[in-house]
């Protein structure tokens, strides 16, 4: 039997977005396609900090964080890129300059503006996860030494967008997740370089990667790999853009697509 290889993203294809919930169905299916010979990642936008919960709850043979900035494999780090404490406070004084809501991300943990400066109801909500989940502990942008992966950016009525844009555009690609809210990671970082890193380690086929996602933070990813998976709730820019659209998170959906490619 082939060694597969698949990728898999956390948030809205391992975990329900509003519960917070991993489907049981995954949690079996995952143990089930490991047992069977195939190598499981996580391939998340998330930076190495904020993954605990999931490694306390399922088992998987590597990770790739950060939009491909981090790369573990068997509890060893193989990659791990940072912007640097001069880029980082550029950055800093950038978000302020702009007036932009952020949440700056590393692998030891994540930081916020001062409480009382944060403007946009979004950024509670991250916030309020990032407790949860013990990836945050109180400490802000302005922290000595600060050196970060990646961030997230959240717009205001009065931020100057393009402004910020236009000071980044050539270091950061800059991941549109909504309306007013971007995923900023390192040019020539992506989920899919994580990928080409990991298989090329391994030296694992490249017609036996799978990935399986749900947003435009997870197509890089999806086209890169050989056999590219949508869940059923995914955003709906994927469709046209896979190979495979399983069923929801909460109807099985990764059991599902695991059966169809017969790992399980």
């Amino acid at each position: 039997m082939k060694r597969n290889i698949v990728f898999f993203d956390i948030d809205g294809t391992l975990i329900d977005e509003h519960t917070l919930i991993i489907p049981e169905s995954a949690k079996k299916a995952l143990k089930e396609m490991r047992a069977n010979g195939h190598l499981a990642f996580i391939n998340t936008g998330r930076t190495a900090c904020q993954i605990e919960n999931i490694k306390s709850k399922l088992d998987f043979d590597g990770f790739i964080c950060g939009c491909g900035t981090y790369v573990e494999y068997e509890d060893k780090v193989l990659l791990h890129k940072s912007l640097g404490k001069e880029l980082t406070s550029k950055l800093v004084n950038a978000l302020k300059k702009y007036h932009i809501d952020g949440v700056l991300e590393s692998i030891d943990g994540v930081y916020y503006d001062n409480i009382e400066a944060i403007r946009h109801p979004e950024v509670f909500k991250v916030l309020n996860i990032h407790k949860s989940e013990g990836s945050y502990n109180g400490k802000t942008w302005y922290e000595d030494g600060l050196n970060v992966d990646k961030l997230v950016i959240f717009l205001n009525d009065d931020s100057d967008f393009d402004g910020f844009y236009n000071e980044f555009k050539d270091v950061f690609d800059f991941i549109k997740r909504a309306e007013e809210f971007y995923e900023l990671a390192p040019i020539n970082y992506s989920k899919a370089t994580g990928i080409e890193f990991i298989i090329n380690h391994l030296g694992i086929p490249f017609e036996n990667t799978y990935a399986i996602g749900d947003s435009a933070n997870d197509l890089t990813m999806l086209k890169y790999v050989n056999n590219s998976i949508a869940m059923g709730n995914s955003n709906p820019i994927l469709f046209d853009l896979v190979k495979f659209i399983t069923k929801d998170i909460n109807e099985d959906g990764i059991e599902y697509a695991l059966k169809h490619y017969e790992m399980i």
